[in-house]
């Protein structure tokens, strides 16, 4: 018998993978990454630059003089106003530009941090759960090369994003220093949230928590500026601790200063560094907080579809409830304000042409609004949930053991179905209880639950677009969030930017009225109604007939 010694593969560095420098491999990683992301960051790019540019566009149409900015200008003393933009710089000479950065830099703010987040998590904590990171790091690749290339990717992405955002600003034929200052803003609060989620990243182990951290972060420097920009409409000191306060306090186009922006690099730079340090401190694949052991026998209702599905789903949709109480009961609460506003410029009535009770019962209705759209979020990304179940292989696991299709698929339906509707539910009872507490009238609580089942067909409607692509074509199953964000986008900025009646019709919720300040009709609820259950055989027949991955 003759034996062989195995020869060591050399590696293109003539060194071992063991020996490896630590940032061995990180060109051709980060290469690999922008191929791999180079899609997701041009649809970012266009998405944000188009939107900048059509915004801007629309903006000097509809307020084409100083008369009609001005009086949008009196509008932003409302703190509902204030928390939902951001601080009120050149109100006393509201150019087009002033316009822009404060209705607009908080929405395309919120929106590079979301891409960063995403993108980091893409590349730390879901390798590592998949399983990829450790086949990468057994190639001659260094141990901080796939993070490294990960902040880098997310770098390049925010440097093109913040481009296209000055471009489309400039186009927009607004000041081009302003521009720059705007775009560079907007990159680097984008790579200071990715920083943010290079963080959570170390402490649980599945991509889902270090997802959800990293947007609680963000929400919470979203609402903590929102309150320090409401004890002071220009910022108090409540806002300098929000990262997002440090872009907005660039005073955009009114009088810019640079330093603002250094506190964001600083920070990026410490949160790095305690990512870093947090990931010498556990094993590949693991986090730093231990799951806790399951118990030892399963409950009764896993051996059924739909006690597996609730439970699949049970850490997200009490994450999505505690958001949407908070933001309900904190957005109901100002309703006093407009109360004040009256009080203070009483013209306000003659310029929306209604008496006080409508008034509140507008403010109300538009945060019931968007309550509803973070109630239908949640619900489709329920079902993009559902699809990386298939990805994995669980799903097709489950069918074979004996569950139908149809049961698997119906069961999904249920329960992503009852829950959206109880989020809304939930939505409009935090909101009622905000406006009772800021009005001392409790019947607000019954009549904000009632008024958010009228959102229920719409939201219903869109998570039906979600299971439809789900069961005819999975691999565009996230495609639906175009359709969520357009929805969003049409509700934010639709009527102050004046869209064509046919844009805005795209959006489901365009259907709504703005219950309860206005009475909702029968025939819009039971056209959707028809539309979802359409959509939803049609998603049952698809995912009978394709095969599901095992």
């Amino acid at each position: 018998m003759t034996t062989t010694t195995p020869t060591a593969v050399p590696t293109p560095s003539g060194t071992s993978a063991t020996s490896a420098a630590p940032f061995t491999g990180l060109g051709t990683l980060l290469r690999f990454y922008l191929r791999l992301d180079r899609v997701r960051i041009t649809v970012w790019t266009l998405a944000l630059a188009l939107t900048v540019w059509s915004t801007v566009l629309s903006l000097a149409a509809v307020y084409p003089d100083e008369a009609s900015r001005q009086a949008r200008a009196a509008l932003l003393e409302n703190p509902a106003a204030v928390l939902m933009t951001g601080p009120a710089y050149g109100i006393d000479n509201y150019t087009l530009g002033a316009m822009t950065a404060n209705e607009l830099s908080l929405t395309v703010f919120v929106a590079t941090a979301i891409m960063s987040i995403l993108l980091v998590v893409r590349h730390t904590r879901a390798q590592e759960e998949s399983g990829r990171l450790e086949l990468l790091r057994a190639l001659p690749v260094g141990a901080y090369a796939p993070p490294a290339a990960a902040l880098l990717l997310v770098s390049v992405a925010n440097l093109v994003v913040g481009t296209g955002i000055t471009v489309a600003l400039i186009a927009g034929g607004l000041d081009v220093v302003g521009s720059i200052a705007f775009g560079v803003a907007s990159a680097v609060t984008g790579v200071l949230f990715g920083a943010v989620a290079a963080v959570t990243a170390q402490f649980g182990e599945h991509s889902r928590s270090a997802t959800g951290t990293a947007l609680a972060v963000l929400a919470a420097a979203f609402f903590v500026r929102g309150a320090g920009d409401i004890i002071e409409a220009t910022g108090s000191w409540l806002s300098w601790l929000s990262p997002i306060a440090w872009a907005q306090q660039t005073r955009l186009y009114v009088d810019e200063r640079w330093w603002p922006l250094l506190l964001s690099v600083a920070t990026t730079v410490v949160l790095l560094t305690v990512a870093v340090a947090l990931s010498r401190r556990r094993d590949l694949g693991a986090g730093l907080r231990a799951p806790k052991p399951g118990p030892a026998e399963a409950d009764s209702a896993l051996l059924g579809p739909v006690g597996l599905i609730r439970r699949l789903l049970r850490g997200a949709f009490v994450g999505w409830l505690t958001g949407l109480v908070l933001f309900g009961v904190a957005m109901g609460a100002l309703a006093s304000s407009v109360e004040d506003l009256i009080d203070e410029m009483p013209q306000v009535l003659d310029m929306v042409g209604v008496d006080p009770d409508a008034l509140t019962a507008s403010f109300a209705g538009m945060m019931l609004m968007f309550l509803a759209l973070g109630a239908t979020a949640f619900g489709v990304s329920a079902v993009v949930r559902m699809r990386s179940e298939e990805d994995g292989g669980r799903s097709g696991l489950v069918i074979i053991t004996g569950t139908g299709r149809s049961a698997w698929l119906s069961a999904a339906l249920g329960v992503i179905v009852v829950q959206t509707v109880v989020a809304l539910l939930v939505s409009g009872a935090a909101t009622g209880l905000g406006v009772a507490f800021a009005v001392g009238d409790w019947a607000w609580v019954l009549r904000m639950i009632a008024a958010s089942l009228a959102y229920a067909p719409a939201a219903i409607l869109v998570v039906a677009v979600a299971f439809a692509l789900l069961g005819c074509v999975p691999r565009a199953t996230g495609l639906v969030w175009v359709l969520v964000v357009w929805t969003v986008f049409v509700a934010w900025l639709g009527e102050m930017l004046d869209l064509p009646d046919e844009l805005v019709a795209l959006s489901p919720f365009s259907h709504i009225p703005l219950v309860p300040a206005e009475n909702a009709t029968a025939m819009p609820l039971i056209i959707q109604a028809v539309a979802a259950v359409l959509l939803v055989a049609a998603a049952i027949v698809g995912f009978r007939r394709r095969d599901v991955q095992v």
